[in-house]
C-alpha cells in the first residue's frame, strides 16, 4: 500500500485519539453492559446509534486529508470511531484495536443480475434477475473461498508498523455474516416473480432455495476447514444491530481454531415481510435452519416486521438470542410473545432523522412508549438506530436523538 509520510502522520495521530478514547473509564462500563445484555440479564435499555448511509453527511469526502485511496479508507474508519465517541453519548464501545481482514476472495453464485443505476448518488436502482427459467438453476455454482496468506501477512505487517505502540493490530475473519438466503434468491429471480412462483410453481422456489442453502453450507464448511474464521464474541457488530460481547462463546471445548459453533450467526428475510408465517416457514425458514444450527448463538431479522412469526422463530431457531423488532412490527404483540426469551432489538423509525423537521418531542414519546411496553413484559431491550440513509444534512440530529434515548433509558433504569 503506497502511503506518504503525510498520510502516515495523519493516521497515527487519529490512531492516538482512538486509543485515548478507548481508555475512557466508561468504555469498560459499556463493555460489561453488553456482556450482561447478551446473557439476558435485564438492566437499563442499551442504546446504539449507527449513521450508516448518513456518514457521508457527517464526514464528507472532502474533509478527509489523506491522499492515497487506501489511506483515505483507513482515515474514514478512524474518524467515524472518533466522531461517534465525541458526539453520541450511547453505549458503543471504542477499543484500541485495528482489525485487519484476511485476504480472502470468495466467488459468487456464477450468475449475477444486471443493474441499472441512476446518475444521482445514493439513488434507487432496478435490476434484471438472471434466473428466468428452470434451466437457469443449473447455472448456479457453489461459492468458494481462496486465501492469500502472503497478502494477509503483508497487510498485518504494514498496519502493525503503522500503528506500532498506538493500536493493537488484530487479524479479522471473513465470514459472510448472513444465512438468510431468500434475499439472495429474490435478487437472482426477482421479488415479484418469486411471489408468483410461491403459488404458480412453488417447487421452483424450493429448488432454488435448496441450491443456495447447499452452496452456502459448503462455503461455510470450507471457511471452517481452512481456518479462516475469527471469533466475533467481543466488540463485533452482530446480526442487524448490537454487539457480540459474550462469555458463552467460544464453546468450552475450544482449542484455538475457530469453528462455526464458536460464532454468532444471523439470518433474516426482508423481502418476505408480507408473506404468512406458514409461507415463511415453508419457503424460507426450513432452508435457513440447517445453517443456523451450526452457530453457537443466533440473531434473526432486520427491517421485516416479525411479530406474526415470533412463535415459530422462538420454537424452531436454535440458540436464538437476539430478534430484530423493526419500525413496522407491532411492538406490543412482539413484547408479549418475546418476554425475556431473547433480546428485544428494537429499531426506531429512522424517518425521524430524515424528515424535513426533527421533532424531539415525538422521538421522546416514541422511545418512552417502547420502553414502557418492554418493561411491562420483562423484555431485555436495546434501541438500535440504523438504516439512517440521510439526516437531511443536519448531523446534530444524531446527537439529539442519542441524548434523548439515553435520558429515557437512564430514567427507566433496570
Amino acid at each position: 500500500m503506497a502511503m506518504t509520510e503525510h498520510d502516515r502522520q495523519i493516521l497515527r495521530d487519529l490512531g492516538r485519539r482512538v486509543a485515548e478514547i478507548a481508555a475512557w473509564p466508561q468504555m469498560e462500563e459499556r463493555r460489561q453492559r453488553w456482556y450482561d445484555q447478551n446473557a439476558l440479564r435485564r438492566g437499563r435499555p442499551l442504546v446504539y446509534a449507527s449513521p450508516e448511509g448518513s456518514w457521508v453527511e457527517l464526514i464528507p469526502e472532502d474533509t478527509l486529508q489523506c491522499q492515497d485511496s487506501g489511506a483515505r479508507g483507513i482515515e474514514r474508519g478512524l474518524r467515524m470511531r472518533i466522531y461517534a465517541a465525541e458526539h453520541f453519548a450511547d453505549d458503543q464501545v471504542c477499543d484500541a484495536v485495528f482489525r485487519v481482514p484476511r485476504a480472502v476472495k470468495t466467488t459468487g453464485w456464477g450468475v449475477e443480475p444486471q443493474y441499472t443505476r441512476p446518475a444521482e448518488a445514493r439513488g434507487a436502482y432496478v435490476w434484471d434477475p438472471p434466473i428466468k427459467t428452470r434451466a437457469d438453476l443449473e447455472r448456479i455454482q457453489t461459492p468458494t473461498a481462496e486465501h492469500d496468506p502472503a497478502a494477509t501477512q503483508r497487510r498485518l505487517e504494514e498496519l502493525g508498523e503503522l500503528f506500532d505502540g498506538i493500536l493493537e493490530v488484530r487479524l479479522s475473519g471473513n465470514y459472510f455474516g448472513n444465512a438468510g438466503l431468500i434475499d439472495e434468491w429474490t435478487r437472482l429471480r426477482g421479488i415479484e416473480r418469486t411471489f408468483w412462483d410461491m403459488t404458480d410453481d412453488p417447487q421452483f422456489v424450493h429448488d432454488g432455495m435448496r441450491r443456495l442453502m447447499e452452496g452456502r453450507r459448503a462455503l461455510m464448511e470450507s471457511l471452517e476447514a481452512q481456518g479462516l474464521l475469527t471469533l466475533n464474541n467481543e466488540n463485533h457488530y452482530v446480526g442487524s444491530g448490537g454487539f457480540g460481547f459474550t462469555h458463552e462463546l467460544p464453546q468450552p471445548d475450544f482449542a484455538g481454531q475457530v469453528r462455526l459453533r464458536d460464532l454468532w450467526g444471523f439470518a433474516d428475510a426482508q423481502t418476505m415481510s408480507e408473506v404468512s408465517p406458514a409461507m415463511h416457514e415453508e419457503f424460507v425458514l426450513q432452508y435457513q435452519l440447517p445453517l443456523l444450527e451450526r452457530f453457537g448463538l443466533n440473531c434473526y431479522g432486520c427491517c421485516e416486521p416479525l411479530h406474526r412469526h415470533l412463535d415459530t422463530l422462538l420454537a424452531r431457531v436454535p440458540h436464538l438470542r437476539r430478534i430484530s423488532i423493526s419500525p413496522w412490527a407491532d411492538r406490543r404483540v412482539s413484547a408479549e410473545k418475546l418476554g425475556n426469551r431473547a433480546i428485544f432489538s428494537w429499531k426506531p423509525n429512522p424517518a425521524a432523522l430524515a424528515a424535513v423537521n426533527f421533532d424531539p418531542d415525538w422521538v421522546r414519546a416514541d422511545i418512552r412508549e417502547t420502553i414502557a411496553i418492554a418493561r411491562a413484559n420483562g423484555c431485555v431491550l436495546e434501541m438500535i438506530l440504523k438504516d439512517t440513509h440521510t439526516c437531511n444534512h443536519q448531523p446534530e440530529r444524531f446527537d439529539q436523538w442519542t441524548r434523548i434515548a439515553m435520558e429515557e433509558a437512564e430514567r427507566a433504569g433496570a
